[in-house]
């Protein structure tokens, strides 16, 4: 597996791994009307505006294909003063989950964010999202819940915060 940082052509790859992704991974915990109506040309232009202004990276198979992808940068919402980074998103296609593809993912947006000076971090996940229990794996501490609502469901999003990166990438989560 490769991971590199996404250049502007990658967004086509990336706004594949993303509907796809959504679609796995929040099956009955969405409608399947908002998840069958997520159209990849949407995402590909959505991707064309972030790449420029976040850290994006990806993850290529043997074969060169985008498989998963990372974002991240500076803390969005100003709700958590006490956190100055953000993972935006992490995906990565179901079968090639649980290989320790998200540790590889998310090393290089801790990174770039301690380039900028950011050494604390947070990241937004559905409740009902098994992915979860990878930021408490992670050493992700719970610091909030709120409702979010799509596709008119009321859903409870989860932060995650952890307060010092800087020691994050040499836990013995990232080592093995």
């Amino acid at each position: 597996m490769r991971i590199r940082k996404a250049v502007l052509t990658d967004a086509k790859g990336i706004a594949k791994v993303h509907v796809d992704s959504w679609k796995t991974t929040y099956a009955n915990i969405i409608s399947d009307e908002y998840l069958n109506n997520l159209i990849y040309e949407e995402r590909e232009q959505l991707w064309k505006k972030n790449i420029p202004n976040s850290d994006v990276f990806v993850a290529e198979n043997e074969e060169g294909k985008i498989v998963g992808f990372s974002s991240g940068g500076k803390e969005r919402s100003g709700k958590y003063p006490d956190y100055t980074g953000e993972l935006y998103a992490i995906y990565i296609l179901k079968e090639y989950q649980g290989n320790g593809l998200g540790k590889l993912l998310v090393k290089p947006i801790i990174e770039e964010l301690q380039q900028k000076k950011f050494f604390s971090m947070i990241v937004l996940v559905l409740e009902d999202n098994s992915s979860r229990l990878f930021y408490e794996a992670l050493g992700g501490e719970k610091i909030d819940t709120m409702e979010v609502n799509i596709s008119g469901k009321k859903l409870n999003e989860l932060v995650y915060g952890w307060d010092n990166i800087k020691t994050l990438l040499y836990t013995k989560i990232f080592r093995d």
